[in-house]
């Protein structure tokens, strides 16, 4: 080994580290021109390196989502003679993943949250658009901890919880699944909960057009009704350019209604700038039907969607208003 790289430097010209590598690899293996085996996988890898940086990107998300998940687990154990005395142990370790998550979204987002006086003191349901990710809500949530120091419930799909690992944090950020009472008991005891109606299905399968994918649904309505509580609307800008989802191939939309499953590959991660918005609540009317509270809801959200989002989305101008140094006002 020492001989072959000295003869990569013998001579009056040194040969390049390319040219070298292929030498010596020569030497080692016996197969003759190795360097324009070399040169073609590093042309390939240099054709496919934003393909791979494009699905690589959301990994650094679930790696941040464990890492929490590790935190917890140790802060628990720490923690363990202290829960007998308190009436919440998870005070400190909801005040360090927020910082955590909120540093992460200023540096890689710089994001934003506006109209947070729009939130009341008590109960209220916020409701809004679902991007590729919930990455924009966990921003949402650990901002408002940092201003107003108040948590944020969330209703969650099924799916959710049978992700390994991730019960501890769901336990700690109030994540539920419902059913309606749950979320009715909530919001009685005076907190705050949100709830995206589109959900999975919303996630998955909207797309830079940012079409509301809400069917039907009238349940957080009647769950607002019931609760007696004010709607939030709530949309954040450029969600669905920082991640998007390959929801347009028709066989995944198939097999997602038949087995309920998010089959769908998603990719991005790109820093591109988030704001989210929060509108004037709609309040509680003792009058007005679920059907008709959800109609409000959504063409609240949808005013939202039209007033701070440029349609269809592009993710270039995405990422130069992460750069720009002016604020889009509210």
């Amino acid at each position: 080994m020492t001989g072959g790289n000295e003869s990569c430097t013998a001579g009056p010209t040194s040969m390049s580290y390319l040219a070298c590598l292929s030498y010596i690899l020569e030497e080692w293996t016996g197969v003759e021109d190795i360097g324009d085996y070399l040169s073609y996988a590093f042309y390939i890898l240099w054709v496919l390196f934003p393909l791979v940086v494009v699905f690589v990107l959301p990994g650094v998300i679930v790696i941040l989502f464990y890492v929490s998940i590790l935190w917890l687990h140790i802060y628990k154990r720490k923690n363990e003679i202290k829960e007998a005395y308190s009436h919440d142990v998870w005070i400190g370790a909801r005040e360090m993943l927020a910082t955590i998550w909120d540093g992460h979204g200023r540096i890689w987002h710089g994001y934003e949250l506006h109209g947070v006086e729009n939130i009341p003191q008590g109960p209220g349901l916020v409701v809004f658009y679902h991007g590729a990710t919930p990455v924009d809500y966990i921003y949402f949530i650990a901002r408002l901890h940092i201003m107003k120091k108040r948590c944020c419930n969330v209703v969650a799909d099924h799916f959710v919880f049978r992700l390994p690992g991730f019960r501890i944090l769901l336990e700690v950020f109030g994540v539920i699944h419902g059913p309606k009472e749950a979320c009715v008991r909530t919001l009685e005891k005076g907190q705050l909960l949100a709830i995206a109606p589109g959900g999975v299905r919303e996630a998955l399968f909207s797309d830079e057009m940012y079409t509301i994918l809400w069917s039907d649904r009238k349940g957080f309505a009647q769950v607002a009704i019931d609760a007696k509580v004010p709607i939030i609307p709530m949309f954040t800008q450029n969600v669905r350019e920082g991640f998007r989802t390959l929801g347009g191939i028709k066989i995944l939309r198939s097999l997602y209604e038949r087995t309920r499953l998010p089959v769908v590959p998603l990719y991005g991660g790109f820093p591109v700038k988030l704001r989210t918005f929060i509108g004037e609540p709609i309040p509680y009317e003792p009058n007005m039907t679920a059907e008709e509270l959800a109609a409000k809801t959504k063409a609240a959200v949808q005013a939202l969607i039209e007033k701070h989002q440029k349609i269809p989305g592009n993710i270039f101008r995405a990422l130069m208003e992460r750069f720009r140094t002016q604020k889009k006002e509210d």
